[in-house]
C-alpha cells in the first residue's frame, strides 16, 4: 500500500486546536481520502481502481453542490458582502484539502492507472498520441457526429456570456483578429453537446493491440480551430462549473408541491456557482475571466491535468469487458426457506431477515408482486425515498392498483437528486388510481416501510417489510443493508400506525416497538446509551456497538462520551463523517471508531446494546445526525427473534470489527489509519467473508 494512504490528514476543527468534536466537512473529505486509497491500492483490479477515482469525483461534486453551497448560501442570505472570518477559515481548510485530493486523483490517473491500462491493451488516446489513421477517423467522426451539434457563441453586446449548465463540459476560446463584421470579438464559448458520449471507442482495426478510446473533450480540442474560419485560435481550455444544487421550495406556501418542485428542478442547473474546473494549461487570464463571469473566488479554481469531468470515465469502466480487470463476479444468495415460495404462509410461522447485497433483494420484490396478484390481499402501503427510473417494485404497485387493491404510496419528492424519478413515479401511480401522498411538510420521509393487508379466514392480517436501505434496483446490488419481512402483530401494528400518521398528519399513537423520528428516536437512543452507563456504574459489563453512515449529532456524542467515562465499551463503525473524537483520555478512552471502505458501499444502520445479556438489536433507516433525528421521518425497529438477532450481530457487526483489510481506525487526533494484519495474523475482509458465506463469489479468469 502506498504510504500516502495509510494515514490521512486530521479533520480537526483547526490545526492544533483542542475540541471534543471533529469538523464535519473535513471528516467528510477524510472519507473521500479513504475512497481514493482504494484507487491507489495495487491489489484492487485496475478498472475498479478507475471506478473509485470516478466515485471520488462524484462525491466531491456533491460536496460542493450541497455542503460548500450551503455554507455560502447561508452567508448570502445574511446579506454579507464578504465572507466572515469563521466562514473564510472553514472554506480555506476544506479548500486546501479538496485541492490536495484532486491533485492526488489526477496523479494516480496519469501516472498509474492510464499507463497500466495501456499495458493491458486499453488505450485512452490524447490527440498527440493518435497516429495518422486514428486522427483521420477522429476528424471524420467530428465532422459527422460532433460539429453539426455545436453552437459556438462569440461574445459581444448582443451575445453576452451564455448560461452554463451545472457540471456540463464547455470550452472557452480566445481568438485573434476580427470577426466577419470587422469587430474584435476575442472570446467565444462552446458547449459540448450533452447527448454525445464522453468516451468514444475507435474502430478495432485502428488499434493494433487491444482497444482504443478517446474523450469527446479531446475530439473537440483537436478541431476547435475548424469552427472559426478565418481566425486564429490563440488559446483555449475546457471548463466545468459546479453550482448550488440544493432545491428549496416553501412547502407551506405552495398549493401543489409536485408542480412547484418540477419548476424548481429546472433552476437547479443554474444555481449560483461554487467551483470552477479548467485544464491545467488554461492561460491565467482566461481562468480569471471565467472566475469573474461566475463570481467564484479564486480559491475554488481547480486546474486539472486531464478531463475536467472525470466522473465520465465511468463509461470506460462499464464498456471494457475484461474480467481480470474487474472484481470477481458475485451472485447473491437466496434464503433456503424462500425456495418453495408461499411468502405469506412462511411469514405466519417465522420472520425472514435479508442481508443485502450478499442476499438477493428479489424476495422483497416478490413480496410486493405476490401481494399485487393475490386475491386475498386488500391493500398495500409503501414509502418510497429512492427507487430509480426503472423499478419492478413500482411496476408491481401499479399492477396492484389495476387489480383493484387499495394502494397508498408515500413518495418523498425532496429526495436529493432523485426528485425527477420520484415525480415521474408519482404521476404514473396517480394515473392508475393509487393514493399518492408526499409526506409531511418540512420533513423528508426517509423510513423504509411496506405494509400488506390480507384477509385470512375472515380476519385482516398484516405483513410488513422494514429496511435500512432504499427500494432501488441498482443500490440493492451494491449497498449493504438489512431488511426484515415479518407478520409479527406488534411490529406490523406499529407500521400501520406510522402510515396513518403520515397520511392523516395526526400525532402518532404510542408505538409498542418502533422508534420514530422526529418524535422519540433521539430520546430513545440516549436512553439506551444511559442504560448501558448505569449498568457499567454498577460494575457489570456494558457494551455498545453501532454501525451507520455518519455520526455528527452532538447530543448523542455527549451521551457516548459520558457512557465511556462510566466504563461502557463502545465500538462505532462509521463509514463517512464522524464528529466524535475517540480515545481522548478522560473523555472517550473506551470508544473506538472504524470505517470500512470496500467493494460494496456500507449503508446499513445497526444499534446494539448489551443490556445485561438481553442483547438488544435495532436496525434503522437513520444515521446519528441532527437532520435524521429531527428533520426526517425515520424508523428504528428491533430484531425480536433470537436467531435473527444473533445473525445481525454475527453478520452485521462482528466481521466488521475483525476486518483488517478494508478497515480504517480513527485516532484521538482525528487521523484515520488503515488496519493491516499483524505478525502471523491472517487477512480478514468482512465483505469478502459475507459474500462467500451468504452468496456465491466467482474467481477471476
Amino acid at each position: 500500500m502506498n504510504k500516502k494512504t495509510t494515514t490521512e490528514p486530521s479533520p480537526s476543527t483547526a490545526p492544533g486546536q483542542s475540541t471534543i468534536y471533529l469538523n464535519r466537512e473535513l471528516s467528510q473529505l477524510a472519507f473521500n481520502r479513504r475512497v481514493l486509497a482504494q484507487a491507489e491500492d495495487p491489489s484492487i483490479p485496475l478498472l475498479e481502481r478507475l471506478r473509485y477515482l470516478c466515485i471520488v469525483s462524484s462525491n466531491l461534486d456533491e460536496f460542493f453542490e450541497v455542503r460548500i453551497a450551503s455554507l455560502l448560501a447561508h452567508n448570502r442570505m445574511e446579506g454579507a458582502k464578504s465572507e466572515p472570518p469563521a466562514l473564510a477559515a472553514a472554506l480555506e481548510r476544506t479548500g486546501d484539502e479538496c485541492h490536495r485530493i484532486v491533485e492526488r486523483q489526477y496523479e494516480v490517473l496519469n501516472t498509474e492507472i492510464l499507463p497500466q491500462l495501456s499495458a493491458k491493451g486499453i488505450h485512452l488516446l490524447r490527440h498527440t498520441e493518435r497516429n495518422e489513421a486514428q486522427r483521420a477517423w477522429v476528424k471524420e467522426y467530428f465532422d459527422r457526429e460532433v460539429r453539426p451539434l455545436l453552437t459556438p457563441i462569440g461574445l459581444d453586446p448582443a451575445h453576452p456570456f451564455p448560461q452554463v449548465v451545472n457540471k456540463s463540459l464547455n470550452f472557452i476560446v480566445e481568438l485573434s483578429g476580427k470577426d466577419a463584421f470587422g469587430r474584435g470579438t476575442a472570446i467565444a464559448i462552446l458547449k459540448a453537446p450533452r447527448v454525445l458520449p464522453r468516451v468514444i471507442r475507435l474502430p478495432d482495426e485502428l488499434s493494433k493491440k487491444g482497444v482504443s478510446f478517446c474523450l469527446l473533450s479531446s475530439v473537440i480540442h483537436a478541431h476547435v480551430g475548424d469552427l472559426f474560419t478565418g481566425r486564429e485560435v490563440l488559446a483555449y481550455s475546457q471548463f466545468r462549473v459546479t453550482r448550488n444544487s440544493d432545491l428549496w421550495v416553501d412547502e407551506e406556501e405552495v398549493k401543489n408541491l409536485r408542480q412547484a418542485l418540477q419548476s424548481e428542478l429546472q433552476s437547479r442547473h443554474f444555481g449560483f456557482a461554487v467551483r470552477l474546473e479548467v485544464a491545467r494549461n488554461c492561460p491565467p487570464h482566461l481562468a480569471d475571466f471565467l472566475l469573474e463571469q461566475f463570481s467564484i473566488d479564486k480559491s475554488r479554481l481547480y486546474a486539472v491535468d486531464g478531463p475536467v469531468n472525470m466522473v465520465r470515465l465511468q463509461e470506460l469502466v462499464n464498456t471494457v469487458r475484461q474480467p481480470a480487470l474487474h472484481f470477481p463476479p458475485f451472485l447473491p444468495g437466496m434464503p433456503r426457506q424462500l425456495a418453495d415460495g408461499g411468502i405469506f404462509s412462511l411469514l405466519r410461522t417465522q420472520d425472514v431477515l435479508l442481508h443485502h447485497p450478499f442476499q438477493s433483494f428479489q424476495p422483497v420484490v416478490e413480496f410486493i408482486r405476490s401481494a399485487s396478484e393475490d386475491p386475498a390481499v386488500l391493500a398495500i402501503k409503501q414509502t418510497i425515498y429512492r427507487t430509480g427510473m426503472n423499478s419492478d417494485l413500482m411496476d408491481a404497485l401499479i399492477s396492484a392498483t389495476r387489480h383493484g387493491k387499495e394502494v397508498t404510496v408515500i413518495v418523498e419528492l425532496m429526495a436529493r437528486f432523485d426528485e425527477e424519478a420520484n415525480i415521474n413515479w408519482a404521476e404514473r401511480l396517480e394515473r392508475v388510481g393509487a393514493q399518492v401522498v408526499y409526506g409531511i411538510v418540512g420533513l423528508k420521509t426517509h423510513a423504509k416501510l411496506a405494509l400488506v393487508l390480507r384477509r385470512e379466514d375472515g380476519v385482516l392480517r398484516r405483513y410488513a417489510h422494514l429496511g435500512t436501505g432504499n427500494y432501488h434496483p441498482t443500490t440493492t446490488k451494491h449497498y449493504t443493508d438489512f431488511g426484515l419481512l415479518t407478520a409479527h402483530p406488534g411490529l406490523t401494528a406499529d407500521v400501520a400506525e406510522i402510515f396513518i400518521h403520515l397520511t392523516s398528519l395526526t400525532k402518532p399513537k404510542k408505538l409498542q416497538h418502533l422508534w420514530l423520528a422526529p418524535f422519540g428516536l433521539q430520546k430513545e437512543l440516549i436512553k439506551a446509551i444511559k442504560n448501558e452507563a448505569a449498568i457499567a456504574r454498577e460494575g457489570r459489563p456494558a457494551r455498545i456497538i453501532a454501525k451507520m453512515n455518519a455520526l455528527v449529532d452532538e447530543s448523542v456524542i455527549r451521551a457516548l462520551y459520558a457512557a465511556s467515562s462510566d466504563g461502557v465499551k463502545i465500538d462505532l463503525i462509521v463509514r463517512g463523517a464522524c464528529a466524535l473524537r475517540p480515545g481522548v483520555p478522560g473523555l472517550s478512552d473506551n470508544i473506538r471508531v472504524r470505517s470500512i471502505i470496500g467493494r460494496f458501499l456500507e449503508h446499513s444502520r445497526i444499534y446494539y446494546f448489551r443490556n445485561d445479556l438481553a442483547h438488544n438489536v435495532w436496525l434503522a433507516s437513520a444515521d446519528w445526525m441532527n437532520r435524521n433525528l429531527f428533520r426526517r421521518i425515520e424508523v428504528a425497529f428491533p430484531v425480536l427473534d433470537a436467531l435473527l438477532k444473533k445473525r445481525v450481530i454475527t453478520e452485521g457487526l462482528n466481521p466488521y470489527l475483525k476486518d483488517n483489510v478494508n478497515a480504517w481506525e480513527l485516532d484521538a487526533s482525528g487521523q484515520y489509519h488503515r488496519k493491516k494484519p499483524r505478525g502471523k495474523q491472517a487477512p480478514f475482509c468482512a465483505q469478502l467473508h459475507l459474500a462467500r458465506t451468504l452468496g456465491v463469489m466467482g474467481e477471476l479468469e
